[in-house]
């Protein structure tokens, strides 16, 4: 698990920003508690609880522009 500063990949940004939003559209439409807040726990709990920590305990250059300027 990564710790610190993440790298910034921005194809990877531009992909998690612009794909998928009618596939999700229409999951959330047909499956019951997909994308509800803390569905991750009942599905998985061991990597719930690992994303958690990793929030955490990384920060990103957005985050830390954001902490630079105000």
């Amino acid at each position: 698990m990564t710790f610190g500063i993440r790298r910034p990949r921005p194809l990877s940004a531009l992909r998690a920003r612009t794909t998928g939003r009618v596939k999700r559209s229409l999951k959330r439409a047909v499956v019951p508690g997909y994308g509800r807040p803390g569905t991750g726990w009942v599905r998985d709990p061991r990597r719930a609880a690992r994303n958690g920590v990793h929030r955490r305990t990384t920060i990103g250059v957005g985050d830390l522009l954001r902490r630079l300027l105000t």
